[in-house]
């Protein structure tokens, strides 16, 4: 039987390090405690930022087998070790195909994981099975029987005919700040360019100071509550970009911040250090002396703790130019991380083809881009992201679509759910906007919110309906896929499932 011999704190005490007998080692998050800590996932989901969700653990140690557990209020219990071993090992149990979960009764299930005369790779009249926070099996209901599972200890959920897709993955956001920009909303609606309101004091330099201000437990807060509505919309994994703090100590906070949301409610974040999302003020004068503070600390540092293992790099009109870029993102890779950047949201500055050379994950925005730098996107496997609620906020014309379609270049879809140009954490509607007018199709958009959106973000594991895939599923009040974007500004999510639990029921 395995125990739990050590119990460490670790994320400012959001996560246990478990030390089980056999020499294993395991981490489980505050999310994963939630049923022994008289908490439910659905109801963490839905901490709303008034409520104190902070109670964060200040001390564990294990007594006669179990983890003693205080708060930071003052607060303490004592969790069996039975329980955390059990959840701790949890993964372990797909090997056995004991089964944990069984949606059936779907009317078609999306896998993503299809071929080129069935994309989607739907499957009719389905039913996916679920242990150990993996997919153990999926295929039509009929034949669950033999799906080799054990079945009998499983929760079942009977979908009623309604569709089942993946979870959701928004592959480029911006959730870690404080502050609000609603007054850049209306100048721009008067007319005023982004542009202009940069160079006047605002832009991304207006949400430094609140950022920097804010406590961290308000950072949390803010953070979670805004992962809350993205789950709520169906979205099971985010990216959580840093880069509104722009000092070296202030953007690895920010990173240690969302490993601390991540840690609290369910959604996945996936840090990414951005730096280098502009010069802050004080640097103004010195620019170079940034760049090298960028390279010689924030990376370097962020890498050695394991903060975030990407580095993105804004390469456009207003930030940083092709060779301070390439710099950075060249540091990245000696660090050992992988890269991505904004590129051609308002010039073509040749960021495309920089990163292609680099080898980098994505380039994001593409408003601009040339020929030349569709093809070494192609050539190198780059994701282009396609950020349309940023895009048809500024007003500005929209990618290349057909022609990014047509050099090859696979294309995900994001909301860039930031505080100045995209204030939205729900992917639907950015698949209405990709659709409408980028001229995406249905399939696009769904592959570019599913799987080609782990590639954006170095994952095989999520956006995808397969064994031994992730357990992330989102059951929607549709029967067909191309309801989501078609009923825009309705949220049609019934449930949603993440690692093999309901943590959203409707």
């Amino acid at each position: 039987m395995t125990t739990v011999e050590t119990a460490t704190l670790i994320r400012h005490g959001t996560t246990l390090r478990l030390g089980l007998s056999g020499g294993l080692e395991r981490v489980l998050r505050r999310i994963d405690l939630a049923g022994i800590l008289g908490e439910s996932p659905i109801e963490r989901a839905a901490w709303p930022i008034r409520r104190r969700l902070v109670r964060v653990f200040s001390r564990a140690e294990v007594i006669g087998g179990d983890v003693h557990i205080t708060y930071d209020d003052g607060g303490s219990e004592a969790i069996p070790g039975s329980y955390l071993a059990a959840r701790a090992l949890r993964h372990d149990r797909s090997v056995d195909r004991i089964a944990e979960l069984v949606i059936d009764g779907a009317g078609r299930v999306l896998t993503a994981d299809g071929n080129s005369s069935d994309p989607l790779g739907m499957i009719d009249h389905g039913a996916v099975v679920c242990g150990g926070g993996r997919i153990l099996w999926l295929g039509p209901s009929n034949e669950l029987s033999r799906s080799g599972c054990d079945l009998s200890r499983a929760r079942r959920i009977d979908a009623g005919g309604r569709l089942v897709s993946p979870g959701l993955i928004d592959c480029h956001a911006h959730p870690l700040f404080a502050g609000n920009r609603a007054d850049e909303f209306a100048s721009r609606a008067k007319g005023q360019s982004y542009l202009d309101i940069a160079a006047a004091g605002g832009g991304i330099r207006a949400t430094i100071e609140p950022t920097r201000r804010a406590r961290f437990d308000q950072h949390i807060a803010l953070t979670a509550d805004r992962m809350a509505g993205a789950l709520a919309a169906g979205t099971t994994t985010c990216e959580a970009k840093s880069g509104y703090d722009l000092t070296a100590d202030g953007e690895l906070r920010l990173l240690d911040i969302a490993w601390a949301v991540d840690a609290l409610q369910p959604v996945d974040l996936v840090p990414t250090l951005l730096g280098a999302h502009v010069v802050p003020p004080e640097y103004a004068a010195d620019r170079a002396q940034f760049v090298a503070l960028v390279i010689e600390n924030m990376i370097p540092e962020a890498a050695r703790r394991g903060l975030s293992h990407t580095v993105d790099v804004y390469c456009d009109e207003g930030a940083f130019s092709r060779d301070e870029s390439r710099d950075i993102l060249r540091a990245a890779r000696h660090a050992g991380m992988h890269v991505r950047a904004h590129v051609g949201q308002f010039s073509d500055l040749g960021g495309a083809e920089m990163v292609a050379d680099l080898g980098g994950l994505s380039a994001d925005h593409l408003e601009h881009v040339s020929p030349a730098g569709m093809a070494a996107l192609a050539a190198h496997s780059v994701v282009g992201v396609m950020l349309p609620g940023a895009c048809v906020q500024l007003r500005s014309a929209p990618p290349p679509v057909a022609l990014l379609r047509d050099a090859g270049v696979a294309l995900a879809v994001a909301s860039d759910l930031n505080p100045g140009t995209s204030h939205c954490e729900t992917l639907p509607v950015q698949m209405w906007l990709a659709t409408t007018h980028y001229g995406m199709t249905v399939t696009e958009a769904w592959l570019g919110t599913t799987v080609i959106a782990a590639r954006a973000i170095g994952r095989h594991d999520i956006g995808v309906l397969a064994p031994h895939a992730r357990a992330d599923l989102v059951v929607w009040d549709a029967e067909s896929p191309a309801e989501i974007p078609y009923h825009y500004g309705a949220n049609l999510v019934h449930k949603v499932v993440k690692d093999g639990r309901v943590v959203v029921s409707g």
